[in-house]
């Protein structure tokens, strides 16, 4: 076998967004978010399944796995794979947006389901030395939670070191999956859930259509280049900030009257640039 990158936009929405399959997903919500017994999801409308881009070539037509259950409970399931500015801002709208669409404004507020929101991360966002953090409005005082109907569930990708033997929960299986898919040869042989095995099997490259495989590989070319291009971004910068600090070394060197020779060799300027400062 050989499997994917989860976390290329193509493989994660097909993943988690194919409406054909959906245990992958309600496996994945019920083992990171802790619903009492009586409310754990079993079953989801996806609202944005998973489809091809339109154009070959060009960003697939959703960004994230938006979906809702019987009882009108919305998850938000998000990858990350490096972090934007504002990002905490951008959620909270994100997740304010989805809040209060449920209604028409100013009526019914006893319709409102809560809204939650999963991200998986490829970057350390908090303090938090665990991987999996899961954000509450409290009362700081007393750690009552009277408003309820938002949380944050964030999964740190770099956080998470466990081993094969070291895993002990579902989240910890799923985020190992996320993870080391595309490094791995076969399926471990503790994976028991149902979901996460339909996962692993629909990360196998051998069950994707060739079409799909064309867009999974323009994905990756995709976020290489963009890698490149910041890396280049990085490397011109810092060019440019020790040109500056040699061209300040050399007209201190000058305004002391120091000899051209020197001023060249403790620089690595030419004759012709120190001239003209």
């Amino acid at each position: 076998m050989k499997f994917v990158d989860v976390t290329n936009d193509i493989a994660f929405r097909k993943i988690f967004g194919n409406e054909n399959k959906k245990t992958s997903l309600i496996s994945f919500l019920n083992a990171v978010i802790k619903l009492p017994e009586n409310d754990i999801v079993v079953e989801v409308e996806i609202l944005n399944p998973y489809q091809l881009p339109k154009l070959s070539g060009g960003k697939s037509t959703i960004v994230d796995v938006k979906a809702k259950d019987k009882k009108g409970n919305t998850f938000i399931v998000e990858m990350q794979i490096s972090e934007p500015d504002f990002f905490y801002k951008r959620i909270m709208y994100y997740i304010s947006q989805s809040y209060v669409s449920q209604i028409v404004k100013g009526k019914n507020y006893g319709t409102l389901n809560p809204v939650y929101f999963i991200g998986i991360l490829e970057f350390e966002f908090g303090k938090n030395p665990n991987y999996f953090s899961c954000h509450k409005v409290i009362d700081v005082e007393t750690g009552e939670q009277i408003f309820k109907d938002v949380e944050f569930n964030l999964i740190e990708l770099p956080k998470f070191n466990k081993n094969l033997d070291e895993l002990e929960t579902n989240i910890d299986q799923w985020c190992y999956f996320i993870k080391n898919a595309e490094n791995l040869n076969v399926i471990p042989e503790n994976v028991r859930d149902e979901g996460l095995l339909e996962a692993y099997l629909e990360a196998n490259k051998h069950n994707w259509t060739p079409q799909e495989l064309e867009e999974y590989e323009k994905v990756e070319i995709r976020e290489q280049d963009d890698i490149g291009v910041l890396k280049l971004a990085e490397q011109r910068a810092e060019t440019r900030g020790e040109k500056r600090e040699k061209v300040e070394t050399a007209k201190r060197l000058k305004n002391k009257g120091m000899d051209m020779n020197f001023i060249i060799e403790m620089t690595n300027l030419s004759k012709e640039e120190i001239e003209k400062l």
